[in-house]
Order: C-alpha cells, then sequence, then structure tokens
C-alpha cells in the first residue's frame, strides 16, 4: 500500500512507513499490512531480522492517526476505534515477542503509535533527532500501545512523570528511560541498513553506535521521584505546589494541560502495573480505556482541540473522579483484549 512500504531486501524484511507529509502517522490500514508483514517475515527461513524506519526528516511516527479515529467517533462508530486499537495492539505484543531481532530506526518526532511500532523492537536506535514522548493525556486519552509498560519500567517513578506531563525525551534521555538502546548518527543508517540487509547479523547494531547525547532527565531523577510517590494526582499537584522550582512550576504547567480523567487513570495505571509489567498485561488494561474511551472519556474533545480546530482549548467534562478512573479500568468481560486472532 502507499503509506508502508514492506518488501525483503536480502537477508532482512524490511518495513518502511512512507507518510511524511502526515508526520508518517499509522492508520488502520498501515497496522494491519506491518502485521499481516511481521507474520509472514517470522515464517520464512530467508529472512534473518526485520528493519524498520520511516521516511522524511521531521518523524518517524508522530502517532495514530487519530483524525481517522475521531471523524468516526463522531458518527457513533466507536466499534471502528476499538478494532483500531485491538489489531494495533496485537501488532505490538507481536513485535515485543518477535523470535528475530527487530531493529527500528527513529528519527524526529516519535509518540503514542510510534513509539508501538519502534519501542518494542529488540534493537531501538535513536538518532539524534529523536523526540521521543508518550502526550496521550493532552487529547484526554492514557498512554497506551504498550506504553504504559515502557512506562512503567523506567528508572524510578520516571514513567510518572513521562505518561503525565507527556515530556519529550532525545536520544540521551531515551536510552536512560528504556525507550531506546543505542545512538547512531542519523548520516550513518543506511551503510547500517546496507549491512544488515546483507549480513543478516544484527551485531552490526552495537557495532555502530556511538555514546549518545547528553541527557537531563537523570539529573531530575530525584525531583521526579519525591513528586511523583504521590498516592493521587491531588497529593501530586500538592507536593508540586510546595516546591519553589523551575522544575516544580514547568511541570505543574504540564499537567495543566492534561485531562484530569486521563491523568488521574494514567496514575492509577501505572501503580496497578509496578516495576516490571508484562507487555500483554499492560496492553489488556490499556484496552480497558481504549475501548471505553470514545464514550466515557474526553477523548473526542481532546483530538477537537488538539488536532482539528487546533484552538489548544479543551472543554473537559469528567474531573476524574476515584469512580470514574475505578469504571474505566473495570475488567471488559466478553470484550477483553486477547492475543488470539
Amino acid at each position: 500500500m502507499a503509506d508502508i512500504s514492506l518488501r525483503i531486501e536480502g537477508r532482512a524484511g524490511r518495513a518502511t512507513l512512507t507518510r511524511p507529509a502526515a508526520l508518517n502517522a499509522l492508520s488502520y490500514e498501515m497496522c494491519k499490512a506491518l502485521d499481516a508483514a511481521l507474520v509472514a517475515w517470522a515464517a520464512d527461513p530467508a529472512v534473518a531480522l526485520v528493519v524498520i524506519d520511516a521516511e522524511g526528516e521531521r518523524a518517524f511516527c508522530a502517532g495514530g492517526d487519530i483524525a481517522e479515529l475521531y471523524a468516526e467517533g463522531l458518527r457513533g462508530n466507536a466499534a471502528y476505534g476499538q478494532a483500531f486499537w485491538r489489531d494495533e495492539y496485537r501488532m505490538n505484543a507481536r513485535i515485543g515477542a518477535y523470535p528475530k531481532p527487530v531493529i527500528s530506526l527513529v528519527q524526529g518526532f516519535c509518540m503514542g503509535g510510534g513509539v508501538g511500532v519502534a519501542c518494542h523492537a529488540s534493537h531501538r536506535i535513536a538518532g539524534e533527532t529523536a523526540q521521543i514522548a508518550m502526550p496521550e493525556c493532552a487529547i484526554g486519552l492514557v498512554p497506551d500501545v504498550g506504553g504504559s509498560a515502557l512506562l512503567a519500567r523506567g528508572p524510578g517513578h520516571l514513567g510518572r512523570y513521562l505518561g503525565l506531563t507527556g515530556a519529550r525525551m532525545g536520544p540521551g534521555d531515551a536510552i536512560y528511560a528504556g525507550f531506546a538502546d543505542h545512538f547512531v548518527p542519523q548520516a550513518d543508517w543506511p551503510a547500517l541498513i546496507a549491512r544488515l540487509c546483507a549480513s543478516g547479523d544484527v551485531a552490526a547494531v552495537a557495532e555502530a553506535a556511538l555514546p549518545p547525547p547528553a541527557a537531563p532527565l537523570p539529573a531530575l531523577q530525584a525531583q521526579i521521584d519525591h513528586h511523583f510517590a504521590a498516592a493521587n494526582l491531588p497529593l501530586l499537584r500538592a507536593s508540586l505546589a510546595a516546591e519553589d522550582s523551575a522544575f516544580a512550576r514547568d511541570t505543574l504547567k504540564a499537567l495543566d494541560r492534561g485531562a484530569p480523567l486521563a491523568l488521574a487513570t494514567s496514575l492509577a495505571m501505572q501503580q496497578i502495573l509496578g516495576p516490571a509489567p508484562d507487555l500483554r498485561a499492560a496492553l489488556e488494561l490499556e484496552y480497558r480505556v481504549t475501548h471505553r474511551a470514545q464514550a466515557a472519556t474526553d477523548f473526542l474533545e481532546g483530538i477537537r482541540a488538539m488536532v482539528i480546530d487546533k484552538d489548544r482549548r479543551p472543554r473537559w467534562q469528567h474531573p476524574g473522579t476515584p469512580e470514574e478512573v475505578a469504571a474505566l479500568l473495570a475488567p471488559l468481560g466478553p470484550e477483553t483484549l486477547t492475543f488470539t486472532e
């Protein structure tokens, strides 16, 4: 299909997102095509490894195609989004458990659905322009596509901070937080990809890696751990408000951009998952929220304000009470996400 190129080059299965004008936003059709290719390559003895990259300088993938989800949601077609998320999460799980090495190369924006494609790979390369983030709270959703698991595995309470604020990570911070493994300058990527395709040997990745650029997050870890240990959102805000620092002020501003229900639910999810969650368990928990998102959250209003009308003035309707959070995270029964097609 036009928006993703799937082919075999030498010993490598090659997947390239080819939608740079839309920041390589991941559509449902792209998701299904990538998943089908992964299934085929897993069974193909000629394919030794998989390489995933993207065209354009601005973005690896800025997220899922939420304009598509918004249009269907306005029509009352919640089933479209539910099917999209279900199949996307199965694809994320497939990458995370893939029987062959998967190498992802991230430049520019990598957010939301892009994280789900790139950051569950076995060998994750960040270039110098990489800006990796989970900004879903700003559109009334929670970090998903398995991002909740990546966040929970981060050092200390860093994942809570990244998930609630949507803070962007350059290559050094992404490696520190566990969203990437290696830094390779983007000028070196063509030669690395050619070597991977020719040899089928993933050892080429570590051999090409260089020390990453300086990362600001480690210096903030103590402050993050102090404040984000809070049991709930009101206590977190109170802790930040009591500290007279640029970090506390900037973090409060970032929290103010998020939907209250999304923030409260994201914090609760991190508490439920603990420090070493299984990817499938995290995806199943996320699906409880996204399955209900169009009817029971501020998701559609968040997309309207941030993506469609771009007035950046969302009118949040859900205060994020403990009862609302519990309802969103309740088991789905027969609609529970499973990983069998």
